[in-house]
């Protein structure tokens, strides 16, 4: 049912898309709305007034029946910050059958939920014959909330006609979210890529919310519905299923945490959308302060605290796997700049921490470093001095020393500091979440088992195919499950503030840590 090999393989994503739209009837491929997006817009949560919703926006298919509310639980709770995470934030969930009136009840006290918020419903269909998920459509929605207290612990819970959470016997379905502070204060994040559904995948999200993170970011890759990653209709297993799986499991975490996520190649799902994130789009809702919301609905920016964090789309940039390659037409970087230039003029912000899927540098055996990555961002990240940047996409922990013209500026070992104002960038790949295991050429070294050696053999990613290249940055190399810690401390003005940043293992062991330092503004 996709596209022939013989044309996949000279077709873009977009060309594919076209491809399948011409073949098969609006009729066949989208029954039950394939990306039906915007039932009902959700409403804002505004102090002392009463919420409205806009006027729903026309279907693009027959709205599909409904069964009793009473007999449908919602699942799959997940929240994210809006463009200011002071005052905004979005609540999202799933439903595995339609339901009628969706909403959000919010209050400053479980007792007090009466501000009730009409939420938004995106409709999924996958048809027959799309990888292995078969006739299957998902129900997601989403409400926005909008002129929230900063520092505000608020309650909430969702629910549909026949499912209200204010009653008594359904308290228990309730959760919470905390908006950012107004003004500077210490917090932690968290951050990894690279999850899927596995029971190393539960460990972790156990041991992130044991950390009391404010917010996570995860660096693309986020379920593995479509297992083959190459970004076209002839991926081999793809899954829509996979998805309720994954909102499931995460749950936990994401429903009182916000779950800042960032795309990857297997998050390119070639049959929802020429740029392959029509499937996203359905399950998330994101800042959308960035350069091109219709093809990089994944690239934003928000400030917490005195951090700016920035997510960016290496798919439109990576010569590895080209599905999206070119897609911006160079406006994310023009944008990204632009932010880097901003944030670093403000007066308020001291670190800007940015993450993204593909690596930088990493000596996997798997995928290592992706060249487009060093020619696009790695001058941006070292002229406007990025603190930290984070990545996926190969499944293992790696921290580099500080890095400065693809060469080692400063050598910084486990527990040691560094101060990017006047030398370089660290670099740490984080993608062993949740999904099976890669492996280095050297052997691992990581905190109370250090192996140093001069160098590692790896390779980078061209626009020509790989270039074996033999690296002297490789630091802490850890081939097991883990995700990464930091922990934000402001100071005074003139005074050092830092990230203190760990690599925490699943057994709950630290494998890495170092530090961040600059002077505070």
């Amino acid at each position: 049912m996709g596209v022939p090999d013989q044309l996949a393989d000279r077709m873009s994503m977009a060309e594919q898309h076209e491809y399948l739209r011409s073949r098969f009837s609006r009729r066949t491929m989208f029954r039950g709305g394939a990306v039906t997006l915007g039932a009902v817009v959700g409403g804002a949560f505004v102090t002392g007034a009463t919420a409205q919703a806009a006027v729903p926006t026309q279907r693009t298919a027959p709205a599909a029946e409904t069964v009793d509310g009473a007999l449908v639980a919602p699942f799959g709770r997940h929240l994210a910050y809006g463009n200011d995470p002071r005052t905004e934030m979005t609540i999202s969930w799933q439903v595995p059958v339609a339901v009628k009136k969706p909403f959000v009840r919010i209050g400053a006290h479980p007792w007090d939920l009466s501000r009730k918020i009409e939420a938004e419903v995106r409709t999924l269909y996958t048809p027959a014959g799309v990888g292995a998920s078969g006739d299957h459509t998902q129900y997601y929605l989403h409400a926005q909330l909008a002129h929230l207290r900063p520092g505000r612990t608020y309650y909430y819970g969702v629910g549909h006609e026949g499912f209200d959470p204010a009653e008594s016997h359904l308290l228990g379905t309730l959760g919470t979210f905390t908006t950012a502070p107004a003004h500077k204060a210490p917090f932690t994040f968290t951050a990894f890529g690279d999850q899927g559904v596995s029971y190393h995948a539960l460990a972790n999200d156990a041991l992130i919310l044991g950390q009391n993170p404010a917010f996570h970011l995860h660096a693309g890759d986020i379920a593995y519905g479509d297992p083959s990653g190459a970004g076209k209709t002839t991926d081999a297993g793809f899954d829509a299923r996979t998805w309720d799986q994954f909102l499931y499991q995460t749950e936990s975490v994401a429903k009182q945490v916000p779950w800042m996520v960032s795309y990857g190649n297997h998050d390119m799902e070639a049959w929802y959308s020429p740029n392959g994130y029509g499937g996203e789009e359905a399950r998330f809702t994101l800042p959308d302060n960035g350069p091109d919301k219709k093809n990089l609905p994944g690239v934003y920016s928000f400030v917490y605290g005195n951090t700016a964090v920035i997510s960016l789309d290496p798919n439109d940039v990576s010569y590895e796997i080209p599905a999206n390659l070119g897609i911006s037409g160079g406006t994310q970087t023009t944008w990204f700049e632009g932010r880097l230039k901003e944030f670093r003029a403000a007066k308020d912000i001291d670190f800007v921490v940015v993450f993204f899927h593909h690596c930088a540098y990493c000596t996997s055996t798997a995928h290592a470093s992706e060249g487009g990555v060093r020619q696009e961002w790695v001058p941006l990240f070292e002229k406007y001095q990025v603190d930290l940047v984070i990545n996926g996409h190969n499944h293992q922990y790696e921290r580099t020393d500080v890095i400065k013209g693809d060469q080692v500026a400063k050598k910084l070992p486990i527990g040691g500091t560094a101060y990017p104002e006047t030398e370089g960038v660290v670099y740490v790949t984080a993608g062993a979440a949740g999904r099976s295991l890669y492996a280095f050429t050297a052997p691992d070294s990581y905190e109370g088992h250090e192996h140093e050696v001069d160098s590692v053999a790896s390779f980078v990613n061209l626009k020509g195919g790989k270039q074996n290249e033999t690296v002297a940055w490789s630091r802490v190399r850890y081939l097991n499950y883990s995700f990464l810690r930091v922990d934000v401390e402001p100071a005074p003005t003139g005074r050092w503030t830092t990230l203190k940043v760990q690599g925490i293992a699943e057994t709950g062991d630290r494998i890495d840590h170092f530090t961040v330092a600059r002077r505070a503004k």
